[in-house]
């Protein structure tokens, strides 16, 4: 039950997109924080199976002074020359304007036009978000499974989310590095390769988005979100009935 609401507003702004093609491994690896930090909002797209990334869509405030041409290529990856979706085969109909045409900022920072599929629209959805000090790291292990991921993956995307105060947010008072896994409809081959996919991001102390499939056990949620204890008595304080409670949250909150 929400009785009040604060918002924190900023006045409005537009945002231009550009995608970039081939993105090398070795020039993110040298440049991380230049690429993570060369626009408002930066995605990488790959199929983990080449040291590439297929895709970078590079988002930038429009702001007086700063030119409006893209650059034909971008730390060794090119522009793309037509609009692109990130997915293989797929109409880019359905995704946000692209090459560098100014738009306001609710219509250039989501990836898909409002009232158009997202993504392929049959899917199943994972995301690991790994403190930021350890995204070389953890992509490197990624790597690792390479094969085993493609055969099952439609397209991953990394991207940067700043740090929050909020006590169960994956975020809490660290900037983290999303690793985001757009699978294949098929649950039971998902559910076998998301325990070998943790375990190689256990030592970056990944934790899981909520509102996406994880196999990680209660206790190993509770070991990641520190202000767990404190969550729980709140949640016993206001709803000591359980009236807001179900069988997940159950399991790992409580």
């Amino acid at each position: 039950v929400v009785t009040g609401l604060t918002l924190e507003v900023v006045p409005a702004f537009e945002v231009r997109q550009e995608v970039y093609e081939n993105l090398p491994l070795a020039e993110l690896e040298a440049n991380f924080e230049a690429v993570m930090g060369g626009a408002y909002s930066v995605s990488l797209f790959t199929d983990w199976r080449q040291a590439r990334f297929t895709q970078v869509w590079r988002k930038s405030r429009v702001e007086e002074g700063l030119p409006l041409k893209a650059e034909p290529s971008w730390f060794g990856a090119t522009a793309a020359p037509a609009q692109r979706h990130m997915l293989s085969g797929h109409s880019a109909e359905n995704t946000t304007a692209q090459m560098g045409i100014p738009g306001p900022w609710f219509e250039r920072l989501p990836h898909f036009r409002m009232g158009h599929t997202p993504s392929s629209g049959e899917e199943l959805q994972s995301e690991y978000l790994v403190p930021r000090p350890y995204a070389l790291k953890a992509i490197r292990e990624v790597y690792g499974l390479g094969e085993r991921i493609a055969s099952i993956l439609q397209i991953s995307e990394i991207r940067t989310i700043a740090a929050d105060d909020l006590w169960m947010s994956p975020y809490y008072q660290q900037p983290c590095v999303g690793f985001h896994f757009t699978w294949v409809k098929d649950w039971s081959a998902v559910r076998q390769l998301l325990p070998v996919l943790e375990e190689r991001l256990e030592p970056f102390e990944a934790r899981p988005h909520w509102g996406k499939l994880f196999t990680m056990s209660p206790e190993r949620i509770g070991a990641l979100f520190r202000r767990l204890p404190e969550f729980r008595e709140l949640l016993q304080t206001y709803d000591p009935k359980g009236k807001f409670r179900n069988a997940f949250l159950d399991e790992y909150l409580f």
